[in-house]
């Protein structure tokens, strides 16, 4: 974004100062990746630059570890990766339906306890994720669901649930519930169906939003 031509010499070094540090911040963060790339197609047992890559020798390049993350011929790489998108998936659906849900009720005046049963839904991100971990693991483990998918989408459900609950909320905060009253006495509509539609219409491009971020997440 370009300063305009009034600016003062010092706010314009500070913006460009600014936007220096950011940029070192960006490049240090993904520097990394320039290295792990080009080392993810190396042919060896082990992830080396060999002599072969630094020479660009076209047989010391290959897709193996590409090949052993789909289909798992050496390495479990192709289980972990299906078990992650099963549980992502699954998690995302969860966490989403009982998100909303919760958001819905928060939304409404006439909800009692609002401000204790919000603050329960959110602890999960309040709470260190080591400890929120160790304490679900637990649990888990006595229930029998410890090394199970059923107990892993569980606790990704826990810990997803609240970003879900604030998002949407968020997106309710303004919802006028006399404005819908109205327009169901005018529309001459069931306000069950009148409230499905205003506020899937609100909610909507939140909630692909929501189904993009929490699938991240969970991979």
């Amino acid at each position: 974004m370009a300063l305009p031509k009034y600016t003062e010499p010092h706010y314009r070094i500070w913006h460009y100062f600014y936007l220096f540090v950011c940029g070192c911040v960006f490049f240090f963060l993904i520097a990394p990746l320039f290295v792990i790339f080009p080392l993810s197609f190396n042919a060896e047992e082990f992830l080396v630059f060999t002599d072969g890559m630094k020479r660009l020798d076209p047989d010391a390049f290959s897709t193996r570890w590409y090949k052993d993350m789909i289909y798992g011929t050496k390495n479990p790489w192709g289980l972990a990766a299906k078990n992650s998108f099963i549980i992502a998936i699954f998690a995302t659906i969860g966490s989403i339906i009982l998100g909303t849900l919760a958001a819905l009720g928060l939304s409404s005046r006439h909800m009692p306890y609002k401000g204790l049963i919000m603050a329960t839904l959110i602890s999960p991100m309040i709470v260190p994720l080591i400890i929120s971990g160790v304490a679900i693991f637990f649990f888990m483990a006595k229930v029998g669901l410890a090394a199970s998918h059923l107990g892993i989408i569980l606790a990704h459900i826990i810990l997803g649930t609240p970003f879900v609950v604030i998002t949407v909320t968020a997106t309710l905060s303004g919802f006028d519930h006399v404005m819908l009253q109205q327009e169901c006495w005018l529309k001459n509509q069931s306000m069950k169906e009148l409230l499905k539609k205003l506020l899937m219409k609100q909610i909507k491009l939140k909630l692909i939003w929501l189904l993009k971020k929490e699938i991240i997440l969970d991979l």
